[in-house]
């Protein structure tokens, strides 16, 4: 029986075979919905269910209807068919991208499983309790658990082969039975305050982090150490041949020396070159506050990892550089690097906006370009800052010996003349 031509009406337990072929109109089916009220409907089976919305769809030329006239066939199916919204939805979607509608058959494969959720589960258990050894280790556990202390549950667990013992491990059931969650583990470290500094507007607040230069057949290359102040953005590169306690102290000590101003605090992350009972020694001496990056906050050393990538990685690249050469890069960097970047090189600077509901939003208005030098200049009585000993009018010579563009220029030569000596080493050595 086709359902182009009847459907059935289930009222009082007495089923009643009413004929549809007659309904042609959009004003038909409103009548008709309107008639048939709450009483139940169904279809003689999904197949002629398929080809009835598909021969309404194409009577009424569904898809160049109103969506109000669209509506109305969308209710005249649900309550032919007894799908869902949901349901006619992707119907009518596969219909109208494939032209047909027909019945996708699902089969599953005759076999058995041999193994049951209950193995799974068992499985899972032994898992945890062993740390998820190799599959090896875990047969034999289960072979143990059944043949040597008699516990009838781990009887199919005995015989599983290892290569079918990892499929069960791959299965959706077993990962559900071992999803776990942990939270982010602290260190415990007394050294240094967790917390993010507030400069308030003064220079002398550090941000410090470590660049690695490569590593070429599993040696590793030399290290960058980038502090970059965090409210004039002046910034001094030091290189090191490794991260260690001998080299790091004095690299660390320079730095602090290089900046014009006094320094007033030292921000990095959790790593152990910065956090270390050496280290918090020597700036204890100097004075200076030492923060350290607090857990899932990853914006709280975000400025100075910016300028890893801005600075330092298109400067000097990402290429290995042998851990030999750190002197002559730490020469390029005084002597060319760090004065460009510092008097020549401009950069954006943040201004605080605060919206109708309280809320401050960072922007970066071209007006406030400017150089570290220029921005240091620009704070309200700068000259308290500076060291004992420095003045303005010393950094200005600094600042003002050569054009933005000459010292550009000089410093794309020294690279040039840097790595020409380094790689042209290399291919001697090698």
């Amino acid at each position: 029986m086709s359902l182009n031509d009847t459907f059935f009406v289930h009222d009082g337990g007495m089923n009643i075979i009413m004929n549809i072929k007659q309904i042609k109109t959009l004003d038909q089916i409103e009548d008709f919905l309107i008639s048939i009220g709450s009483v139940e409907i169904s279809a003689a089976s999904k197949d002629e269910a398929y080809e009835w919305i598909a021969h309404v769809l194409k009577h009424f030329r569904y898809r160049s209807l109103r969506r109000p006239d669209k509506a109305l066939i969308q209710r005249f199916l649900m309550r032919v068919t007894g799908y869902s919204r949901q349901q006619l939805t992707r119907l009518i979607k596969r219909f109208f991208s494939t032209g047909i509608l027909q019945r996708r058959q699902h089969t599953s494969n005759g076999f058995q499983g041999i193994y049951t959720a209950k193995d799974v589960a068992l499985l899972a258990g032994i898992d945890t309790l062993h740390d998820t050894p190799s599959g090896p280790m875990i047969k034999k556990l289960c072979e143990r658990a059944y043949e040597v202390f008699g516990d009838p549950r781990y009887e199919r667990l005995a015989r599983i082969s290892v290569s079918h013992l990892y499929n069960l491990r791959a299965s959706n059931r077993y990962r559900k039975q071992r999803k776990t969650y942990t939270k982010t583990r602290p260190v415990n470290n007394a050294i240094g305050e967790r917390r993010k500094p507030y400069p308030d507007g003064k220079p002398g607040y550090l941000r410090i982090d470590s660049v690695h230069q490569g590593d070429l057949d599993g040696i590793k290359g030399l290290y960058h150490i980038n502090a970059v102040d965090e409210v004039t953005q002046f910034q001094v590169v030091f290189t090191v041949e490794r991260i260690s306690e001998h080299f790091m102290i004095p690299a660390l000590a320079a730095m602090l020396d290089t900046f014009p101003f006094v320094i007033l605090g030292f921000h990095a992350d959790n790593g152990s070159e910065y956090i270390n009972k050496s280290v918090a020694k020597m700036l204890e001496k100097l004075h200076v506050e030492l923060t350290k990056s607090r857990s899932r906050q990853t914006n709280d050393n975000a400025l100075v990892e910016s300028k890893n990538g801005s600075v330092i990685r298109k400067a000097l690249g990402y290429i290995h550089i042998p851990q030999r050469f750190a002197p002559r890069v730490n020469i390029f960097n005084e002597a060319h690097l760090v004065p460009y970047i510092n008097y020549h090189r401009p950069c954006f600077f943040p201004v605080i906006e605060t919206d109708d509901k309280g809320k401050e939003r960072k922007k970066y208005p071209y007006d406030s370009m400017m150089t570290p030098y220029d921005k240091l200049k620009s704070i309200d009585d700068a000259v308290k800052y500076l060291k004992p000993g420095m003045s303005f009018l010393k950094l200005d010579a600094i600042a003002y010996r050569v054009s933005d563009n000459e010292a550009a220029g000089q410093l794309q030569t020294a690279r040039k003349q840097l790595f020409e000596t380094i790689f042209g080493q290399q291919k001697v050595a090698g």
